[in-house]
């Protein structure tokens, strides 16, 4: 374990972020790097428990005690091995992750969790400056050869661990670079796009293949790629926005949150001159208080918009956990990410009913208060109102894959969800084609995406074997 009586002795330590004023300057990542003894401190407050629910809690089974015993004895090395066994990309999960390993420390009962999210992230960068994190080619093929579709981090993960087991994976992404959501929904100030090329050239000199600018459904067809193949991973992502369905969603003005952040990032990343959506001088809501939507408001924040709120439909969550919502489960507490603490409103316990338009403009949002009674929302009486609004940026969540040319194309078999049926095996009713990640499970975290394509590479290796 850590140090014995470490988790009594040192506090946890909290976020290292750049002064607000300097940080919407600029789209660089907003959290700095971590001393190497505050990591080694912070390592030591782990208790190495009897039970690791940390190590359950964290959908990759990361052995989270033994690298934090390995950082805080100095170990930098092995707890980069260790990390690794696991993990493909702790650069991703150290910087996204909202880190369930956290909810599910013992110490989190009554006490504030290990800093495991940082120290993943302190990992993963002291083996890349030590020159640690080097490919390792495959030294024997199998001559089998399978299509990955999707570039995010379940079908990177995939290809990493197909290509490990001698196949050539080959990974095919409609958009004109690599990474997928990472890429293009998630703002440079969260996961700058330098650490995403350094894996992708990692990948790429261990002998994976990724082809950029395929629109798959299209050209090729699925029926195609699939009988060009031994194999064929989904691993798309959940695209389909949820829509707001309210009188003037037609209004000019109403964007979706995935359309405004990819703009956005494709400026940053110098794909495009500038953001036809930029909010520039404009009074912004942003529907949806989840992570998307924060990443829209730190957005509009360093556009320079005139003003923005981020509107959830829930009431606000309490500071603390509540009876019904024990550890270790997942707790359900107010947060304040970094785009919030940059400015900007927020407001809880409010739908959308109607949206108000001028020539064809949006200029204000109507809604009304509502309070839960029991497991339902109701609305407030005589709380309605009105909120000025050039700007509503939608970002509501998403409901699943666009699938339908896989039905049409290659018979796939949907769920209840309109999402990707799998077995056990992650294969699909389509003998050769297996799903990962959001493709099938619908929108979820970064961590469970990397845990599917790495269980997906296994069933498909298994497949291919016979």
């Amino acid at each position: 374990m850590g140090k014995p009586t470490g988790f009594l002795e040192w506090a946890r330590a909290g976020h290292h972020r750049r002064p607000i004023p300097e940080r919407l300057r600029d789209w660089r990542e907003v959290d700095t790097h971590v001393d190497p003894a505050e990591s080694r401190q912070q390592g030591g407050r782990c208790m190495d428990c009897g039970v690791p629910f940390c190590t359950q809690g964290c959908p990759l089974g990361n052995p989270i005690p033994d690298f934090a015993h390995s950082v805080w004895t100095d170990r930098w090395r092995a707890a980069h091995e260790q990390l690794a066994v696991t993990n493909e990309f702790p650069e991703f999960t150290g910087r996204v992750c909202p880190a369930p390993c956290e909810a599910a420390c013992v110490l989190a009962i009554d006490n504030a969790p290990v800093t495991i999210e940082s120290l993943e992230r302190a990992i993963i960068e002291r083996a890349f400056a030590e020159g640690w994190v080097k490919p390792r080619p495959t030294a024997a093929r199998t001559g089998k050869k399978i299509a990955i579709v999707g570039s995010g981090p379940a079908g990177l993960a995939a290809a990493a661990h197909l290509n490990r087991a001698g196949h050539t994976a080959i990974v095919f992404e409609a958009a004109p670079r690599a990474g997928g959501l990472l890429r293009y929904g998630i703002p440079d100030f969260k996961l700058e796009k330098s650490v995403i090329d350094r894996r992708l050239e990692i990948l790429a000199a261990e002998g994976v293949e990724i082809r950029t600018g395929v629109a798959v459904g299209s050209q090729p067809t699925w029926k195609q790629l699939r009988e060009g193949h031994d194999a064929l991973v989904i691993a798309t992502g959940a695209q389909r926005a949820r829509d707001l369905d309210v009188p003037g969603r037609e209004l000019s003005g109403v964007v979706l949150a995935m359309d405004y952040l990819t703009e956005q990032n494709q400026v940053v990343g110098s794909e495009r001159e500038t953001a036809r959506l930029d909010v520039r001088g404009k009074h912004v809501i942003i529907l949806g208080g989840g992570d998307t939507g924060s990443d829209c408001l730190g957005t509009a924040l360093r556009q320079g918009a005139a003003s923005a709120t981020q509107i959830e439909l829930m009431p606000q969550p309490p500071d603390t956990r509540i009876a019904t919502n024990p550890w270790p489960t997942w707790p359900y507490i107010f947060r304040t990410s970094s785009s919030q603490e940059e400015g900007g409103e927020r407001a809880f316990a409010f739908r959308t009913t109607r949206l108000e338009g001028k020539d064809g403009q949006l200029v204000a949002l109507h809604g009304v208060k509502v309070e839960l009674d029991g497991d339902k929302l109701v609305d407030v009486p005589g709380s309605d109102v009105r909120l000025p609004a050039d700007t509503l940026i939608l970002a509501l969540g998403f409901t699943g894959p666009d699938a339908q040319p896989l039905v049409d194309q290659l018979g796939v078999a949907l769920d209840a969800r309109n999402a990707i049926a799998i077995d056990k095996q992650f294969a699909t009713n389509v003998r050769g084609v297996f799903a990962a990640g959001d493709a099938h499970r619908g929108a979820s975290l970064v961590v469970w995406a990397i845990a599917e394509g790495r269980d997906a590479a296994r069933a498909v290796d298994a497949y291919l074997r016979g």
